[in-house]
């Protein structure tokens, strides 16, 4: 049996300049879902891609000359690695 849905307690409330909410009206019903349905989906999407492409990450100043002497090492071979990327696709 499924589990009921969880319940949602926190509200977000904007103001949209005219003509706004009826494009975003026409959008949801185009995929079926309630209007704010949509919009937590669109807006966790845009949000998950937009802290993704933002990682930061923070070193001291010897983490930092290590990781920037890794990236500056010569590339060790990897044979198994070479040997798959040169094989042929299994979808060609």
């Amino acid at each position: 049996m499924a589990s009921p849905a969880k319940r949602r307690n926190d509200r977000l409330e904007f103001r949209l300049p005219p003509g706004a909410k009826s494009v975003l009206k026409r959008a949801a019903d185009v995929e079926r879902k309630t209007l704010s349905t949509f919009l937590l989906d669109k807006g966790l999407q845009a949000a998950a891609e937009t802290l993704a492409e933002r990682a930061e990450f923070r070193l001291g100043a010897r983490q930092f000359d290590a990781f920037a002497q890794a990236l500056d090492a010569p590339v060790k071979p990897r044979s198994r690695l070479e040997a798959l990327l040169n094989s042929p696709s299994v979808l060609e």
